[in-house]
């Protein structure tokens, strides 16, 4: 193994364990929210916003670290393929954020208007929704995964 190739996996290996770490801050977030909706009808808002406010802050330390990871690829090692795979995988990230959203406001709604039973088909959309982004992001670790056996 070349150096520069020694070096080419160790950054695409700090890119899979940073995407660990926002599997596991999408945990997180997501139990939050389970825990939120159990306040209902009152809702803790101003603890939830707290801990909304801490997530977001993690998401965005590992969005920073993964591009810099992408940048260094693109101009220093001159990879634009493997830039561009991380580049599509932030791209379904901040996807699956913004449907996350999204699907917690439609679970708070549907617990809110229980009279109205077309809210829980958007449920049920987005969730969908969510789960095809969720199979791209995995094809693009695969991919990524691919490579690091390559080198």
């Amino acid at each position: 193994m070349t150096e520069m190739n020694g070096d080419i996996l160790s950054l695409l290996k700090q890119c899979c364990s940073l995407q660990e770490e926002r599997a596991h801050t999408y945990h997180l977030f997501q139990e939050a929210h389970k825990i939120y909706l159990k306040t209902a009808p009152q809702y803790d808002f101003v603890r939830f916003r707290q801990l909304v406010h801490e997530i977001t802050q993690e998401f965005k330390r590992i969005s920073e670290g993964i591009i810099s990871i992408e940048q260094r690829l693109k101009t220093e090692f001159k990879s634009s393929y493997l830039a561009d795979i991380i580049s599509q995988l932030q791209e379904e990230e901040k996807t699956k954020l913004e449907l996350t959203v999204k699907l917690q406001l439609a679970k708070q709604s549907v617990i809110d208007h229980p009279e109205e039973p077309e809210r829980q088909a958007v449920v049920i959309d987005l969730k969908h929704r969510l789960g095809d982004v969720v199979e791209k992001i995995n094809e693009y670790l695969e991919e990524l995964r691919y490579k690091m056996q390559e080198l």
